[in-house]
């Protein structure tokens, strides 16, 4: 008895890995213990350097190969997307013993109906975020120099929609490494503008 896991079915199966990769990502949605459900997300400053930001994972549509995230439409990551879209996606689940990364397109919506229901189905401890004052990274004179609104506060809370944003990642590519004693496995797959399947092994 070695007392090693067993190595999971899809480990040596294209198919099955990246059908168990969207299964974690989907699952990191509602479950806060879950490595996926705060991934790094990175994008391009304007300024051209690379920014990384911890993001809460909000959505996941499988069918569609998108992730959702939510965001204040005062912060400065607003107008590094809409300058640049592109996106990079970053998590690590360490109980599964598995890293996902993504690279994809945002799409930006704030007065439409996807973020009018991403809104509706947030909870008060979330839709306090957006109503803070001063706006996020602005220069304030001490550590908590800022207000947010009560949960109780059902006006100050509405208030905040003005701020919200859902930022929808359409994916392109996907790369998993599993890690295992016996022999860690890499994978790629990629998609092309048509939504054509590229899937290849990689050394890891």
């Amino acid at each position: 008895m070695t007392g090693r896991a067993p190595l999971p079915s899809w480990q040596d199966d294209l198919p099955g890995t990246l059908a168990a990769c969207w299964s974690f990502l989907a699952r990191g949605v509602a479950d806060r213990r879950s490595g996926f459900h705060h991934p790094v997300i990175s994008s391009i400053g304007l300024d051209g350097a690379p920014r990384s930001r911890v993001m809460i994972l909000r959505g996941v549509d499988i069918a569609a190969r998108s992730l959702r995230v939510h965001t204040d439409m005062r912060s400065e990551k607003i107008a590094e997307w809409r300058a640049d879209p592109r996106v990079f996606i970053l998590g690590y689940d360490a109980g599964q013993k598995l890293q996902i990364r993504l690279l994809g397109r945002v799409s930006l919506h704030h007065d439409d109906a996807v973020a009018e229901a991403a809104w509706q189905a947030s909870r008060a401890m979330s839709r306090v975020c957006y109503g803070t004052a001063p706006a996020p990274g602005s220069e304030i004179e001490a550590g908590d120099a800022f207000a947010l609104p009560s949960p109780d506060d059902a006006e100050g809370l509405e208030a905040g929609r003005a701020h919200f944003s859902a930022v929808v990642m359409q994916i392109e590519s996907l790369e998993s490494l599993y890690l295992a004693f016996a022999g860690h496995r890499r994978a790629l797959f990629s998609w092309n503008a048509g939504g054509a399947l590229t899937a290849r092994w990689l050394a890891p």
